[in-house]
């Protein structure tokens, strides 16, 4: 028997039959999500109720699609803002909408999550049924193969920018910084160089290296970068101290020290082929620092771990000249109302134009060395 159900919680989920599905992507994993739920990070007082969609046969789980209902757009890095004033200006609700999405973390992964595309239609047939309740569906960073299935099914689908290092076999940092311009490997070698005469030494702890101490200066990190821009943070200590008991193979937290104490720290994310710059915070402010950990210190560990891609995330052509290459991502969206629907669908069209022109100008600001250049 074949049933399709809604779940507010992976506490009664069965954890292997949950990952089995999730492709070893970590975020899409049965820890990750649980940890985000349980601690309250994305629950109903912070605006993102569970809403995880299962497809189960004979009481086992075939397929299942992460989404939640959403009282607004914080934490998700695809910006429908204008879309919602568009509604309020006219009188209609745009919240309550339904998203699927890894909740605060713009990185791509199975979003309808089955082992054939029969299943993964059911789920996507389910989600647009629910979406119905709402003002709209919108499905963030999917697969390619998905994204087509979502187009079949009538969604609209959007390009963003994201920007991603990848591993060409690199033997070292040093042979990476070789296949750079002259200028660019100039660069970077001062910008190191400058952390280290500030007196800043670097250390990667991985799994269980990690101690509670260090989860406790790392939520310190993150609260005040969230403070410094007058914001409130997504996650809590209990999150990450979570995560670093379920989880801890996939987790790297890169700890900046002086005179012996730390003073920032970054943690990235590691699949068995990808590592993800996630998190970053600093209680001082050292010159370069940020480049230091969410960044080269990220690239050195894919190398030495022959990881294939390092992601750097959404925004900032900052990224660009770290040797981060800007690569297209992308979402789909369905909305119930069908004038907003076409005029969103004419938006998108000429957006996509503009996405498609600033990825060529992007590369045409390549670090890397062409034959003309040394």
């Amino acid at each position: 028997m074949e049933r399709i159900r809604v779940a507010e919680s992976l506490s009664g989920v069965s954890a292997e039959q949950w990952n089995a599905l999730a492709a070893g992507n970590p975020f899409a994993g049965h820890a990750f999500l649980d940890a985000l739920v349980e601690t309250g990070c994305a629950s109903e007082r912070s605006g993102w109720l569970p809403q995880f969609l299962l497809l189960e046969r004979a009481g086992r789980l075939e397929a299942a699609m992460p989404l939640f209902l959403k009282s607004h757009s914080y934490g998700e890095y695809v910006f429908d803002w204008a879309w919602a004033d568009a509604y309020s200006r006219h009188g209609l609700a745009y919240y309550p909408k339904l998203l699927s999405a890894i909740p605060f973390t713009p990185v791509g992964g199975p979003r309808l999550m089955a082992r054939n595309n029969a299943d993964r239609g059911a789920l996507l047939a389910g989600a647009l049924e629910l979406a119905k309740q709402a003002s709209s569906l919108h499905i963030l960073f999917p697969p390619e193969g998905e994204a087509a299935l979502m187009q079949d099914a009538g969604m609209m689908l959007r390009r963003t920018v994201q920007f991603h290092w990848r591993n060409e076999g690199y033997a070292d940092f040093e042979e990476f910084l070789s296949r750079l311009t002259r200028h660019r490997r100039k660069v970077i070698r001062q910008e190191r160089r400058r952390v280290r005469d500030a007196g800043v030494s670097i250390r990667r702890l991985q799994g269980g290296e990690i101690e509670r101490g260090h989860w406790e200066f790392f939520a310190r990190c993150y609260r005040r970068t969230y403070s410094e821009h007058r914001s409130s943070p997504y996650l809590n200590l209990e999150f990450f101290l979570r995560i670093g008991e379920a989880m801890p193979r996939n987790l790297v937290l890169i700890l900046a020290e002086r005179a012996g104490r730390p003073i920032a720290a970054a943690l990235d994310v590691a699949s068995a082929n990808a590592l993800y710059g996630r998190y970053w915070g600093a209680l001082e402010h050292v010159p370069l620092l940020h480049f230091e950990c969410c960044y080269y210190q990220g690239i050195e560990h894919a190398i030495e771990n022959g990881l294939a891609r390092f992601e750097g995330g959404a925004q900032g052509e900052h990224k660009l000249f770290r040797g981060l290459l800007p690569v297209e991502a992308q979402s789909a969206h369905w909305l119930a109302h069908p004038q907003f629907a076409r005029a969103i669908e004419d938006y998108l069209a000429k957006e996509r134009s503009g996405i498609a022109r600033y990825v060529d100008e992007l590369n045409e600001l390549s670090p890397f060395k062409t034959p003309a250049s040394s």
